[in-house]
Formats: C-alpha cells, structure tokens, sequence
C-alpha cells in the first residue's frame, strides 16, 4: 500500500488506549467456535509486527488434535501441580483457587514458535542479543492479542508448562522453539481488573509505571 500515510487523531489514541486498558489474560471460555478465516485473519495482522533484521520468525500451529490436546493438558496438570508445591500457607492456598488456563474450554488452541534456524533475515541484529528472535515472536503475540480483543475475542496464554515436552507433543521442527502456548476464544465475561487483581493475587505496581532517568 502506498500514498501518505494515515493520521491517527485524538480520537482514535483515545480508542486505542481503550482498548490495551480492556485487553485480558483470559480463562474462562465460552465453547462457542471461532471461524478458522477469523483466526488467519489475525494472523495475517500480527504478522505485520516488527522483527528483528525482518526475519519474522513466528510460526503458529494451531492445536486440533484432541490427543494431542490430551498431553498438553495432561503437561499442565503436572506443572501446575509442581508450582502450587514452592507456595506455602495463604499464598498456597490463593494459587490453589485460581484458575490458570481456560484449554479444556476454548475452542482455539495456538501454539507460537521461533523458527530458530531461519535463515530470514540474514542474521541482522542478532549476534549480541541472540533472543531477540523470540522477542520478535512475543511482539507478533501482542499484536494477535490486541487484535483479537478488537473483535471481541479473548487470548489466554499458558506459561505453566514444560515448553520442551509440549514441542515434542506438537511433533515440530528440532529448530522451532516455543515461546507460547495460547487458548482463544469468546469470553466467558468481560472484566477491566485484571483476574489477578480481582482474585487478590498482585495489585498494580508504581514500578511498572515509572520512567526512570539515568
């Protein structure tokens, strides 16, 4: 596409801060179907994030296997069940009521790799920071998420989970490494706290807010 390019008024900074302010970690699904044209439409959207030296290294595999489901949520039992073991007492109790994943109810489920191996690129800007193909996959993730959330869809990713076994559950490429796996789907409900928040877990931090100057 070529011409000038847009300009985004006060209104739609207003709009777009909206929406990042009602983005959520999601849970709790509905089991209502999201059409597959929808989901590639927001792939083909967050595949215009930025990446390092323009390689575009994410590669999304969607999840339809129900054994294959199975295992990773069979993978989640067990890591879940090993994280609630380093929490003692009240904070114990707390990890213990939340609820961490919505993968036995959302109807989509992605995986999201680096392609470690891609030659895309040609290696630009990732001799002194290797990771930064993974940040470039994250940066692909939260243009998905954002974009999701604008049409009403909810993403939930699920960090709690041996990352090497679910790979080979997956059955992908050695060279692909996974950076997340996410469950998408409508919303149970709709929340502007944060679950987390709500649940007593962590309020926001000033930290988080503040620019600090050298």
């Amino acid at each position: 596409m070529n011409g000038a390019p847009p300009a985004f008024d006060e209104r739609f900074r207003e709009t777009f801060l909206e929406l990042v302010r009602w983005r959520r970690d999601v849970r709790h699904f509905r089991v209502d179907p999201v059409a597959r044209e929808t989901i590639q439409e927001l792939i083909d959207g967050a595949a215009l994030a930025p990446s390092v030296g323009y390689s575009q290294p994410w590669r999304f595999v969607s999840v339809d296997d129900l054994g294959r489901r199975a295992s990773i949520i069979a993978n989640f039992e067990r890591a879940n069940a090993d994280a609630l073991s380093d929490y003692e007492d009240d904070r114990r109790a707390k990890y213990a009521q939340l609820k961490l994943a919505g993968l036995h109810e959302a109807p989509v489920h992605l995986a999201v790799f680096a392609d470690s191996e891609s030659a895309a690129g040609h290696g630009l800007g990732r001799k002194t920071v290797p990771h930064t193909l993974e940040y470039s996959v994250v940066g692909a993730i939260a243009t998905f998420w954002l974009l999701a959330r604008a049409r009403g869809i909810g993403v939930g990713w699920v960090s709690i989970l041996d990352n090497a076994e679910a790979a080979r559950t997956l059955d992908v490429p050695a060279a692909w490494l996974l950076v997340a796996y996410l469950c998408a789907g409508y919303p149970a409900g709709e929340h502007f706290t944060p679950e987390l928040a709500r649940r007593d877990w962590q309020a926001p931090i000033e930290e988080a807010r503040t620019l600090y100057r050298r």
